[in-house]
């Protein structure tokens, strides 16, 4: 997993991941995303909420913000193509 800067990985909270360039996507390959979980009652924007390493890292960053990790599903990022 490559290393990353705090400020590469919060450049993409709060962006979709269809939107990352795709060098983003590259550089991002293996590492975890949170994304909020559709509900009937909710209709969310498929919007990266957290990043880290592992699903782990993650949860601790919704938690330091104040966000129910319940709420969220956590996968790895894919390769661009």
């Amino acid at each position: 997993m490559p290393v990353l800067s705090e400020s590469d990985l919060q450049r993409v909270i709060g962006r979709s991941p269809d939107d990352l360039t795709l060098e983003e996507r590259r550089r991002l390959t293996g590492w975890w995303i949170a994304l909020e979980i559709y509900t009937p009652k909710t209709l969310p924007l498929r919007r990266i909420e957290a990043i880290g390493e592992d699903a782990t890292g993650c949860i601790r960053q919704l938690k330091q913000r104040g966000l129910d990790a319940r709420n969220f599903e956590f996968t790895p990022l894919q390769p661009p193509y």
